[in-house]
């Protein structure tokens, strides 16, 4: 492939699978972005909320294990892959509405459709690296900023459907096929590899390699946080504009909701060109600060300002999710390249696990305290990413990190 024509495909084929990854992860949220239509008409408890959207998670971590233990990747074109379980979950995601919410077939639908994203959300990734030079912090915070949009785009059709349930689940299963459809314009770049299998007994290396752990013990703490905000962000902000007193306060939530999610993507955007330049270790302890602080300071404001606790939405949309794709470089810039596809692995695995935990728990910890403190448990996950980047800074491995000045 000519230099010429890689420069003039490069960049359709990145945007192309950007927008792809923004329709098909809209699947992700979108039972949690209609969750109150969902409570008030089937009489849903916090408990029975948390389990529709955790079960994601959980099918999320299922999907990509056997995925990279089986290879699917690397035995046909990624394209392909991508497209089939693009258009699988957006089938088990419009089946959602034939089915009541909260018993068991629903929520295997919901473990369904997690379980395919894993081969979206990564093979995408992979796509796009294999367009990867001096800019791969960038590429990744961009495609993974498609994520942040992805996952807000339900709770805006929220808003337009007037938070009609079954329109919003509809609209997101035909934009998510249509956005498996469309990776199949992709090309792959020069630089595509097949991964290795995933082989358990490295696993342990994820443990036993000190510069691996620490950057795993970063992510680990955002991982703790995000997702849990994501889910509960909306539902959040739909009590506290009713008891502000805010007219249709759910359906302005809704809006609110997306904007601070999908503030994430410039944030992506922006965090890779930063970590690029000075580092992974400074760039993702300052973003888990700002958003550990936004963990301290919205449930307090809860009820009061609508304006400001719009604004510490957005400003914590935008800090909670700059850092993940700089956490998920610096394991493959500390892994040797052999070893890369089975540490990514046990870096999402256990991640997506403690995402699932903290999203389980949050309906237990608001029955007991209260919105005003729904989000104080998670500043733990802030301070133990920054403990941990801190001592990976400290290492003289942390000068594998792309410009990891010490």
């Amino acid at each position: 492939m000519s230099f010429a024509s890689i420069t003039s495909i490069k960049p359709r084929s990145l945007i192309l699978l950007c927008l792809s990854q923004v329709a098909v992860l809209s699947l992700w949220f979108s039972a949690s972005a209609v969750a109150p239509s969902l409570a008030q008409e089937f009489n849903l408890s916090g408990s029975d909320i948390a389990l529709l959207s955790s079960m994601v998670q959980a099918g999320f971590v299922v999907g990509c294990l056997i995925s990279a233990a089986l290879g699917l990747a690397d035995r046909t074109d990624p394209r392909l892959l991508y497209a089939i379980c693009a258009l699988t979950g957006a089938a088990a995601n419009y089946a959602f509405i034939y089915v009541e919410p909260g018993t068991s077939l629903s929520v295997f639908l919901r473990l369904l459709t997690g379980a395919v994203i894993a081969g979206v959300y990564p093979v995408g990734m992979k796509i796009a690296m294999s367009w990867a030079g001096k800019d791969a912090g960038l590429l990744v915070g961009a495609l993974v900023g498609s994520l942040m949009i992805g996952s807000a785009a339900p709770h805006l059709l929220a808003f337009w459907g007037n938070v009609d349930w079954r329109a919003v689940l509809s609209a997101t299963s035909w934009i998510s096929g249509l956005g498996g459809l469309t990776v199949l314009l992709v090309a792959i770049g020069p630089n595509y590899a097949k991964s290795p299998k995933f082989q358990m007994g490295l696993a342990f290396q994820a443990w036993t390699n000190k510069p691996i752990r620490l950057a795993n013990f970063g992510y680990f703490g955002h991982m703790w946080e995000v997702y849990a905000m994501w889910a509960w962000i909306g539902i959040f902000l739909g009590a506290s504009f009713e008891a502000a007193g805010l007219e249709n306060a759910q359906s302005w939530a809704s809006l609110m909701a997306f904007f601070s999610i999908a503030a994430g993507m410039p944030g992506s955007v922006l965090g890779g060109m930063i970590a690029d330049r000075v580092g992974r270790t400074v760039m993702t302890s300052a973003v888990l600060a700002m958003s550990g602080f936004c963990c301290l300071i919205i449930g307090p404001a809860f009820g009061g300002s609508i304006v400001l606790v719009s604004l510490i939405a957005l400003f914590w949309g935008a800090t909670v999710s700059p850092d993940s794709a700089q956490f998920s470089t610096s394991v493959g810039e500390l892994s040797k390249p052999e070893h890369r596809g089975t540490m990514l692995t046990m870096q999402t695995a256990i991640g997506f696990t403690l995402a699932l935990v903290s999203v389980q728990l949050m309906p237990h910890w608001i029955d007991l305290v209260g919105w005003q403190w729904a989000f104080t448990p998670l500043v733990a996950g802030p301070v133990f990413g920054i403990a941990s980047m801190l001592k990976l800074r400290q290492l003289p491995q942390s000068q594998q990190l792309a410009n990891g000045r010490r």
